[in-house]
């Protein structure tokens, strides 16, 4: 199986949602991916994060392809899940 951006970005990532605030104390959400550690995702609210977090997740994805960084697929454990 041809493993390329196509493949990954139709994956069932799994997404972990939260809100913080920002410096000036202003409410937003983030998305992560568990499977990519160094995703985020920032959007001033849940509906408009999870609108356009995959046009993010594309770039990463072609960055790690490019990189021949390993993608860990959802199911598959990760590094982290050994610390």
């Amino acid at each position: 199986m041809n493993k390329d951006l196509d493949y990954y970005l139709n994956l069932d990532w799994t997404l972990i949602e939260g809100e913080d605030l920002d410096f000036n104390g202003n409410p937003y959400h983030y998305i992560e991916i568990k499977e990519i550690p160094s995703f985020v995702f920032c959007a001033k609210t849940r509906d408009k994060a999870l609108e356009h977090y995959k046009s993010q997740l594309k770039l990463t994805l072609m960055i790690m392809l490019e990189d021949g960084d390993r993608i860990y697929e959802p199911g598959e454990e990760t590094e982290d899940d050994f610390e």
